[in-house]
C-alpha cells in the first residue's frame, strides 16, 4: 500500500511539476477569417486603391488612401494594424512574413472555412471527413472538447464566433462547450450584454450567416469578466466576407477594427488580476486568398466546378494555402517580427495552446496525429 501510495504522489507531483513549467493560467486563441499575410506584414495593397469595383465608399476613398497608402510597407502596416506592430512586435511574435523566408502553411485539401477551422482546433486535418462549409457536427474532438472534458477546466471554457457554423464545428452538444454564433443571443450577466443583445437584433448584418465583429469581441470580453476562464475561442469573419463582396476598403476597415478590438481586450486583459501576467494571446487565420491577381484576390478554396465547354476542374487560387500566426504572453519571448526558420502550421495551435496551459495535447483521431507545438512561442528551440 505505501509503495501505491509513494506511486501515486510521485504521479501527481510529476503532472503538477509539468502544469509549472509555465505562467500561463489563460489562452485566448483568435482567429481572423480569411485575412491574408500580405496585408499583415506589407500594409494595405495600393493596387487596388483605384481599381473599378473594389471601392464601396467612393466618398471616403480618398481618407482611405490617406490613411493606409503610405510609402513603406512598414508604415502601412503599423497604420493598418497599429497593435501588431506596436505591441505584438516588440513583447511576443508574428510568423509569416514570407518576403522574409517564415512561412506559415495550412495542410487541408480545401483551404476554406470549415476545414481550416477544425484544421486549427483538432491539429489535424480530416480530409475525408471534413470536407465542406455545410452545417453538419463534427466528428473529431475539438481541444475545446478536450479541455472542457477535465474536471478542473468545467465551465471555463468558450467560444464565440462571427459565423454561424461555430456551433456545429466545435459539435456544441456533444462536447458540453458552450458555443455562441452568428445571430444567437448570448445568454450572459451584465448591462453590457443586455445592451449588446438588443443591438444585435436592431442593427442589420450585411450577410445572412455572419453577424458584426463587434457583438463575438464584446459577448466574449462578458465572459472573460464574469469568471476567471481557462481557454476562450473567438473568431471574427467581417474580413473574409467584405474581400468575398470585392470591397477592397471594407476588407481592409475590418482588419483595423479587428486588431482595435484585440487591443482594447488586451488592456483590459493586463488591467485584471486575473489575467495580468497569465495569459496568453494566440492569433491566427484559417486561409488565405489568391494573390496572383485583383480578381483573384476575392476568392479561396479548392471545389470542383464544370467548364463552359462541360469539362470537369477544380479551383485552384494560389496563395490561399498561406497563413500567419502571432503570439504574446508570459511563456512567450519577446522575438518580434519572425525571420526564416521552421514554417508554422495550423496543425500546431491546439498542442502549443495546451503546452501553454501545461498540457500534452494528443487529440482523438484513430490514425491522424496534431501537430507539434510550436517550441519558440514556448520559449524553446
Amino acid at each position: 500500500m505505501r509503495i501505491i501510495l509513494a506511486s501515486l504522489l510521485c504521479m501527481f507531483a510529476g503532472i503538477a511539476a509539468e502544469a509549472r513549467e509555465t505562467k500561463t493560467e489563460t489562452v485566448i486563441l483568435i482567429t481572423i477569417d480569411g485575412l491574408r499575410w500580405q496585408e499583415v506584414f506589407r500594409g494595405a495593397d495600393q493596387a487596388f486603391f483605384d481599381q473599378e469595383g473594389y471601392i464601396a465608399h467612393k466618398k471616403t476613398h480618398d481618407a482611405f488612401k490617406a490613411a493606409y497608402g503610405l510609402e513603406t510597407p512598414e508604415a502601412s502596416r503599423s497604420a493598418l494594424m497599429p497593435f501588431f506592430w506596436g505591441t505584438i512586435a516588440k513583447r511576443g511574435q508574428l510568423y509569416g512574413n514570407r518576403d522574409k523566408g517564415s512561412v506559415g502553411q495550412l495542410t487541408n485539401t480545401y483551404h476554406f472555412s470549415y476545414p481550416g477551422y477544425s484544421e486549427i482546433l483538432t491539429g489535424f486535418a480530416d480530409d475525408a471527413r471534413i470536407t465542406s462549409n455545410d452545417k453538419f457536427l463534427n466528428p473529431n474532438q475539438t481541444i475545446l472538447e478536450w479541455l472542457n472534458a477535465m474536471p478542473e477546466n468545467a465551465g471555463k471554457v468558450a467560444a464565440f464566433g462571427s459565423w454561424d457554423v461555430f456551433p456545429y464545428i466545435i459539435n456544441e452538444e456533444r462536447s458540453g462547450v458552450p458555443v455562441n454564433a452568428g445571430f444567437e443571443v448570448y445568454d450572459g450577466l451584465g448591462a453590457n450584454v443586455s445592451i449588446l443583445n438588443e443591438l444585435q437584433e436592431k442593427i442589420p448584418s450585411p450577410w445572412d450567416t455572419v453577424r458584426l465583429d463587434a457583438f463575438t469581441m464584446g459577448f466574449a470580453r462578458a465572459a472573460l469578466n464574469e469568471q476567471k476562464m481557462k481557454f476562450v475561442y473567438i473568431s471574427v469573419g467581417e474580413t473574409d466576407d467584405f474581400a468575398h463582396d470585392g470591397h477592397y476598403d471594407q476588407y481592409a476597415h475590418a482588419a483595423h477594427r479587428s486588431d482595435a478590438a484585440i487591443a482594447e481586450l488586451w488592456t483590459w486583459l493586463e488591467s485584471d488580476p486575473r489575467y495580468a501576467g497569465k495569459t496568453t494571446l494566440l492569433i491566427t487565420t484559417d486561409h488565405g486568398r489568391g494573390s496572383d491577381s485583383l480578381e483573384a484576390w476575392k476568392y479561396h478554396g479548392r471545389f470542383p466546378y464544370t467548364r463552359e465547354d462541360g469539362t470537369k476542374a477544380v479551383s485552384d487560387f494560389k496563395g490561399d494555402d498561406a497563413i500567419w500566426m502571432a503570439a504574446m504572453g508570459p511563456d512567450t519571448p519577446a522575438l518580434g517580427e519572425v525571420s526564416g526558420g521552421e514554417p508554422v502550421i495550423l496543425t500546431q495551435v491546439a498542442a502549443t495552446a495546451a503546452k501553454l496551459l501545461g498540457y500534452a495535447y494528443k487529440g482523438s483521431h484513430e490514425t491522424l496525429r496534431p501537430g507539434a507545438p510550436i517550441l519558440p512561442m514556448l520559449g524553446g528551440e
